[in-house]
């Protein structure tokens, strides 16, 4: 009689330790369905180093699931107050999505215009409409200057200037 006691003290036990474990299971998977998605936290800031940028040569970052387009200016292109001034360098920071249904424009460097391929808009290295169908300029994304670098997602002092002089659309 003995003998079964502890068989059944044992199974007792041993079916109370696979409970808890998955009560600590069942907790951990909860708390992970709580946390933000890793895509979510790396969407909050971004930064770009605009240090070694080529002139006129297009480059494209992304930042919360965007395409962020960067163009240095060249001495020669036309300034705009939409341009961000890093050093001693113009440079264009758009998202790049066309305004009118969100396609994505190409960079033509010899023509110095952007086109979109789904309904023919065009916009200049400034970002504004050249040929509709696009209602408005590209979206500037709201962006600090710190160094050489750009933070995207935090306003900065540059950015609340063209915000509130209606540049940033």
């Amino acid at each position: 009689m003995a003998v079964g006691k502890e068989r059944r003290d044992f199974l007792g036990l041993a079916l109370g330790g696979f409970t808890a474990l998955g009560g600590v299971a069942a907790l951990g998977a909860a708390k992970r369905t709580w946390d933000p998605l890793p895509s979510v936290k790396a969407a909050g800031f971004s930064e770009i180093d605009v240090a070694n940028i080529p002139e006129n040569q297009l480059v494209t970052e992304k930042w919360r699931g965007k395409p962020i387009f960067v163009l240095k200016k060249t001495k020669d292109m036309k300034k705009d107050a939409r341009d961000i001034i890093i050093g001693k360098d113009r440079f264009f920071i758009a998202i790049g999505l066309c305004t009118h249904l969100g396609c994505i424009p190409s960079y033509f460097p010899d023509e110095l215009k952007f086109k979109c391929a789904c309904h023919g808009g065009q916009f200049d290295t400034a970002g504004r409409v050249l040929k509709s169908p696009p209602p408005i300029p590209l979206y500037i994304p709201p962006f600090k200057v710190k160094g050489t670098k750009v933070v995207l997602g935090e306003e900065g002092e540059t950015y609340k200037k063209m915000k509130a002089a209606g540049l940033t659309v």
